[in-house]
């Protein structure tokens, strides 16, 4: 698929929401102090931010690095899915650590 970074756009910044939802309830019940989850989060909420400024490089820019920033927030983006999934894994389960 060419031009993929409209695509990584919408997706991490609406993860990047999520993770802001999952650190808040952390906070708000009082586990943020009881878990590792709220690091993996933020890690998971800095590898999406980066991903979101990333592809709107990528979009504004007309020169041949538009391509490099796409794919380092092609890049950059699976990375935080990774976490993000780790997370999910580590709530499912009930993992307190």
């Amino acid at each position: 698929m060419k031009n993929k970074a409209p695509h990584i756009l919408n997706t991490s910044s609406n993860l990047l929401g999520l993770c802001f939802i999952v650190l808040t309830s952390l906070r708000v019940t009082n586990r943020s102090t009881a878990t590792f989850i709220d690091e993996l989060t933020a890690v998971a909420a800095l590898f999406f931010i980066s991903s979101s400024i990333l592809s709107f490089l990528s979009m504004r820019d007309s020169t041949p690095r538009s391509a490099a920033y796409e794919r380092v927030a092609d890049g950059v983006f699976l990375i935080g899915l990774v976490f993000i999934f780790l997370t999910a894994m580590l709530i499912a389960f009930n993992v307190v650590g």
